[in-house]
């Protein structure tokens, strides 16, 4: 059922889901528990923002950054991806969202890879919730890809460079044909957007909430929704009553 203080809620919510191993910290826990409750979390997000209404989620799940963590970090990190693919995707298609994975390829586990390709095949008709992971993903090297081949089109001929227009280079970002965010949320308390949709978020509004992400709920989700409508959204221009 739609919480009634998020009757309007914006089309695309992004999640900075951070805090885990502080969060696990606090209570005297292994960095591990707080990526495993933080699992717990992700559901708790995704059925919010289906009852909500929300059209899109974007969800930051491993940045290509995160490959710096010390190494059993990261392998725990990809064996919960595994589980997690494995145990919750199907029922994930049976409620209708569609996953899609952005984030580079090259380069990771083969089974890892397969997984990612199969939750996109099984899900890719289904036209509920689109839940987008981004994985093994940074904006800056999404945007020099992007450039790239703007550019070798040029030099190829097929393309004028009077042609590249913002609406060209958009059109080569993973997120293509995805509208931006409208709201960011970046769970324990952290102010900054760490590499994450760059270009997506340039007028994107940003909630940051003390909570670390294990604690994520529906409540924590409707209080975000609440303080984006307490913007005013004017996307560079005036208000409608100003000369």
């Amino acid at each position: 059922m739609t919480n009634p203080a998020v009757m309007d809620p914006p089309r695309h919510v992004a999640i900075i889901m951070d805090g885990n191993g502080c969060g696990a910290g606090a209570r005297g826990l292994p960095r591990s528990a707080g990526h495993k409750k933080g699992v717990e979390a992700l559901r708790r997000a995704v059925r919010a923002a289906r009852d909500f209404g929300v059209d899109y989620l974007t969800i930051y799940s491993f940045s290509s950054e995160n490959w710096s963590r010390p190494a059993p970090e990261v392998s725990f990190l990809m064996e919960l991806l595994r589980r997690f693919i494995r145990q919750d995707v199907a029922d994930l298609h049976k409620e209708g969202v569609k996953i899609r994975v952005i984030g580079r390829r090259e380069g990771l586990d083969p089974s890892i890879a397969a997984l990612l390709d199969e939750a996109e095949k099984l899900t890719a008709s289904n036209d509920g919730l689109t839940l987008i992971v981004a994985f093994n993903y940074g904006s800056r090297q999404e945007l020099a890809c992007a450039a790239r081949r703007l550019a070798e089109a040029v030099r190829d001929g097929t393309m004028a460079a009077a042609a590249i227009t913002p609406e060209a280079l958009a059109g080569q970002l993973e997120t293509a044909g995805i509208p931006d965010p409208d709201l960011l949320i970046r769970t324990g308390g952290e102010q900054r957007v760490s590499n994450f949709l760059l270009w997506q978020m340039a007028y994107t509004e940003f909630v940051f909430v003390p909570e670390y992400w294990p604690d994520f709920d529906a409540a924590i989700f409707a209080r975000a929704i609440a303080d984006y409508h307490g913007r005013d959204r004017r996307f560079g221009g005036l208000k409608a009553h100003s000369a």
